[in-house]
């Protein structure tokens, strides 16, 4: 009994030792780690960078425009007749003069025939009027038969002549009717497909058309810009500066222009003046109906530009964070217009500038920041 109280009283003190132990080795350590922590500071913050660029860079104006054919050409009929051969297929290229259409052209075949019996029953009717005449005028001279026979005479010679011309004239509007059963293409363009078919008739009335042929190289893109931009526009194009490039989405390809007219009156409800442009379009790039964005340039201007990404919108106004040893810094800038994915920038910056593009969340003026994937430098005129 006296041993086992024995061993719980050596227990006892053994326990209360390390504690004893514990609290003074702890106590050692916290002081010296609260230092530590103290020096160690804010966190520095990543980010990414870009160079704010001084270069050449163009004024643009963008729009949104429409692709209209240089010409648009409803194949039609001109008589009333059965489709006998379709000599194109539906979305083919034809060129001016290509035959297109054969319409049944057996009815005025006949008819030209029929006409050209009558001009020679004519003519032989006025060659044996001209023979009256010339006996009538013999025997009047010999006093030999009354005058009137002789003018009888020269009246139905007349009466044939006329009837010649009439009959000649029915041949030439009956072959120009016989070219009508021919069809052929007035205009190089491009075929829809054909709306009636072999066997179907046709007729002048019809409001569908056969076909449509649409140019499709040069084409027109059309757009309207504000009223305010006339004089600029005007300008540009006098000292031949001004130019088109149509942009498609989602293509990579662009079409480019000339300015080829202004609309001579301003929309007065709207306040825009449609612009038209005349694009080659020799590789079919931009196709009829097709909406496009426009972007006209009108000069080439030296500006400061940074990527669009850079610039950061506050109730103050835009600005930017501008890194400098490791530190961002806040700097108001004036954005004059925007270029692509780049933004020119007025005021606030001369080039050479460290600017930050993405990052900017936690971004605060002054703050610690290292640059993550670090971009090369954008060479300028790039």
């Amino acid at each position: 009994m006296i041993r086992r109280r024995a061993l719980w009283v050596v227990v006892g003190v053994l326990a209360l030792a390390g504690s004893a132990f514990a609290v003074q080795w702890l106590g050692a350590e916290k002081p010296a780690s609260q230092p530590a922590r103290a020096a160690a500071g804010p966190r520095a913050i990543a980010v990414e960078t870009a160079l704010a660029v001084h270069k050449k860079t163009p004024v643009t104006v963008e729009a949104l425009g429409s692709v209209t054919p240089l010409a648009s050409v409803a194949v039609r009929t001109r008589i009333d007749s059965e489709i006998v051969g379709i000599h194109f297929e539906d979305g083919a290229v034809v060129k001016k003069g290509d035959l297109l259409v054969t319409l049944d052209s057996r009815a005025l075949e006949a008819q030209i025939r029929q006409a050209e019996a009558q001009l020679a029953r004519d003519k032989a009717q006025l060659e044996g009027a001209e023979r009256d005449l010339r006996r009538y005028t013999e025997l009047v001279a010999r006093a030999a038969t009354p005058q009137t026979n002789l003018d009888n005479a020269k009246t139905q010679a007349d009466v044939y002549r006329a009837a010649i011309l009439a009959s000649q004239a029915t041949i030439d509007n009956l072959k120009v009717q016989l070219g009508f059963t021919t069809i052929r293409a007035s205009i190089s363009g491009r075929m829809s497909q054909a709306n009636v078919k072999v066997g179907n008739q046709v007729r002048t009335a019809d409001l569908t058309p056969i076909a449509t042929i649409n140019q499709t190289a040069p084409v027109y893109v059309s757009f309207t810009v504000p009223q305010r931009l006339l004089p600029q526009i005007r300008a540009a194009l006098t000292n031949e500066d001004a130019t088109v490039e149509a942009v498609i989405p989602g293509e990579t390809r662009r079409a480019r222009g000339q300015i080829a007219m202004i609309e001579n009156t301003v929309d007065a409800a709207t306040g825009m003046a449609t612009i038209r442009a005349t694009m080659p379009n020799a590789d079919e790039l931009l196709w009829p109906g097709t909406l496009v964005m426009a972007r006209l340039t009108l000069r080439i201007e030296d500006a400061v530009t940074v990527p669009a990404t850079a610039v950061q919108v506050s109730q103050q106004g835009s600005f930017v964070y501008v890194v400098k040893d490791g530190v961002a810094k806040v700097q108001p800038v004036t954005v004059l217009r925007a270029s692509g994915p780049e933004t020119v920038v007025e005021t606030g910056l001369s080039g050479g500038e460290t600017v930050v593009t993405a990052g900017h969340l936690q971004l605060t003026d002054g703050a610690r920041v290292t640059v993550r994937g670090e971009q090369p430098p954008r060479k300028a005129g790039a």
